[in-house]
């Protein structure tokens, strides 16, 4: 710029960094005053907030800060919160509803299944498997199978009081040991073992006679199982003329368990879990497709 005082004389040469590169030098124009009061009160502000909140990563964690806020535990609160007041709202409605009520409710019926499924596999899945399919002593719960019946009320019942649990209302009817009480000899236990397997087309004991299991059946097996060995729920007692065995159905496995009886426990769990868990398990196990 010209100096207006002494007209003629050339501008001065503006002040550089003395950075350049290929002819372009860079000048040195100092930034305005309120850029610089704002940048070093930010800079003050930075120091204030480490001390006051959570700020420094360290090893295991972060420092909490003098105040110990935190935004994120803050959401995480109130994440918590609705999922305590939605729970509470929900588990108060299961418990207060039937289970036929809640298998009626869209809404309480997909409450109820997803609660279930959380409850099977914390409590249940030791037992009859991830899948519930069972194993040898643990009935599977995906067939149609039901030693104590499969409608989802019976089945609410079987869990809340258990079988042979200890409970006042449990289901009670054992498997007598009729070999080792002395009421059958063994070559009557083979040959009761033979019929029954006879009944679902399964092979037998070698040289055991049918005609004699048939008739020890019906002195000594019909009054449980029935006439027609279709199993009595009342009792039970299982259906001997399907292919399900719960304790396995080789003949060795079936004259065991008319020689020694058989006495499988299911908990009560009333008690141990509320009444809402009992519900929806009920409405979960019923739902895996073998229920009545």
């Amino acid at each position: 710029m010209a100096d207006t005082a002494n007209p003629g004389t050339p501008p001065a040469a503006p002040e550089t960094t003395g950075h350049e590169w290929d002819g372009i030098a860079e000048y040195n124009n100092p930034l305005p005053r309120w850029w610089l009061y704002t940048l070093y009160a930010t800079i003050v502000w930075s120091f204030g907030y480490w001390v006051a909140y959570p700020a420094w990563p360290l090893v295991s964690g972060y420092t909490g800060g003098v105040l110990g806020y935190s935004q994120r535990q803050t959401v995480l609160d109130e994440v918590d919160a609705v999922r305590r007041d939605r729970n509470a709202r929900g588990q108060t409605q299961l418990a207060g509803a039937s289970v036929a009520e809640i298998r009626a409710d869209p809404a309480l019926l997909r409450l109820a299944l997803a609660t279930g499924k959380a409850a099977f596999g914390d409590n249940c899945a030791a037992c009859h498997g991830t899948s519930a399919t069972g194993r040898t002593g643990y009935p599977n719960l995906q067939d149609d199978d039901w030693l104590w019946g499969g409608s989802p009320e019976e089945i609410e019942r079987t869990i809340r009081y258990g079988a042979r649990s200890g409970n006042g209302e449990a289901h009670v009817g054992d498997m007598p040991a009729f070999g080792r009480d002395g009421v059958l000899k063994r070559d009557e236990a083979e040959a009761v073992a033979s019929y029954v397997l006879s009944l679902s087309g399964k092979p037998g004991v070698a040289g055991a006679s049918l005609e004699k299991g048939a008739e020890t059946f019906a002195g000594t097996c019909a009054a449980c199982h029935g006439e027609t060995a279709k199993g009595n729920p009342e009792m039970g007692a299982p259906n001997l003329t399907d292919p399900i065995w719960l304790y396995g159905s080789s003949p060795e496995q079936v004259v065991a368990t008319v020689m020694n009886g058989r006495k499988g426990v299911m908990p009560a769990w009333e008690g141990r879990l509320d009444p809402a868990m009992i519900k929806s398990l009920a409405v979960y196990v019923h739902g895996l497709g073998g229920g009545h």
